[in-house]
């Protein structure tokens, strides 16, 4: 395990194990298990709600129930898919998929928030379900970031991924409280369009990705959950600081609440990108983490220099993408805390979080 002693972020990652893995002669799982969200249904039980990748690269997402044994998450129980690329924006001529969810029970609303990636005719667009039990979910639509002139840009044109929703209402840029939610704007257009290249918006000089905050107002939610998807005040919150993300960074798991305010789990990329939607690269994804500030969650308060957990074990070193830990879900089972991470985009592991003394 790699973790530095001089990190100001007093938690740690250590391996449990394989928790999930493709089922042989499994169709919507032949190209891999991987990036789970989680959740509990209505009566406890802990689910995973995995993204399984079915020939061709189409993702659907699954719902799996965690089994738990002496506390520890073991394995699963799959109970079948509960969101496939249905609607005709998750869907392009050659490309179709609902991919990597990450959801937010969000108590205040009685629902887990899903966030998703659908893959449709101009490539990744983030988008929200919701649901009151993980089984059924209804889609709240892609979301339409509000345009704010001081950036000099329109968010709508850019692929997105990686969105998070804390799970309570946060103070935002005016001190009124706002349901959050992180997200990834990637600024190079030029796969999409040859020749048109970066565009980055005003006061933004790094073309690296990184992790952006967006607010909604609570009452507004509150009348129409909906209004979920129609985020505004967009603001900057980190960019890559260090070798192991000196690509890019992203937001793992929804923040949770610690003693030293949200901690945010995130993953960093290092080595070489030459297509970004190539599904082989030579990279290399670990996971840090960030403090964030509880009276300003678009603050930084610290951050790891190192990662807490980079690949090592053959899950994570050999697969669809080599060399890849994704962490996307945290949940808490007999007062411990367990990171579910996608490994090299085919299987699902498992890893204790544990405060270092």
């Amino acid at each position: 395990m790699s973790h530095s002693t001089t990190t100001p972020i007093p938690y740690r990652l250590t391996r449990v194990g394989v928790v999930m893995s493709p089922l042989p002669g499994h169709s919507d799982e032949v190209e891999g298990v991987l990036n789970p969200a989680s959740g509990r249904t209505p009566d406890g039980r802990l689910h995973l709600l995995p993204r399984l990748v079915s020939e061709g690269n189409v993702s659907r997402v699954g719902l799996a129930e965690v089994t738990v044994e002496d506390g520890v998450p073991t394995g699963v129980e799959r109970r079948g898919v509960v969101l496939a690329p249905d609607e005709g924006w998750e869907r392009g001529k050659n490309n179709a998929g609902v991919e990597d969810p990450r959801t937010t029970w969000i108590e205040d609303l009685g629902r887990h928030v899903m966030s998703y990636v659908a893959y449709g005719p101009l490539g990744p667009k983030p988008a929200l379900a919701v649901s009151e039990d993980l089984v059924h979910w209804e889609r709240l639509g892609p979301i339409q970031f509000e345009y704010q002139p001081d950036l000099d840009t329109d968010l709508n044109l850019f692929p997105n991924k990686d969105v998070v929703h804390f799970p309570e209402p946060v103070p935002g840029p005016d001190g009124e409280m706002y349901f959050a939610m992180l997200h990834r704007p990637m600024w190079d257009l030029g796969w999409f369009r040859p020749g048109e290249g970066v565009h980055l918006p005003a006061g933004v000089t790094d073309e690296r990705p990184g992790i952006w905050i967006s607010y909604v107002p609570v009452a507004e939610v509150k009348q129409d959950i909906r209004a979920l998807t129609r985020p505004r005040h967009h603001r900057l919150v980190a960019l890559s600081e260090h070798p192991w993300e000196e690509l890019k960074i992203g937001a793992g798991p929804a923040p949770i609440r610690v003693e030293e305010g949200w901690l945010l789990i995130h993953h960093g990329v290092s080595g070489t990108i030459e297509d970004p939607f190539a599904q082989v690269q030579t990279v290399h994804y670990a996971a840090g983490a960030m403090i964030l500030d509880p009276a300003d969650p678009a603050r930084v308060l610290s951050r790891t220099t190192e990662p807490l957990m980079a690949p090592e074990t053959e899950e994570e070193r050999s697969g669809t993408v080599p060399n890849v830990v994704f962490p996307t879900a945290i949940e808490e089972i007999d007062g411990v805390r367990y990171v579910f991470y996608g490994m090299a985009d085919a299987h699902i592991g498992v890893a204790r979080l544990d405060r270092a003394e």
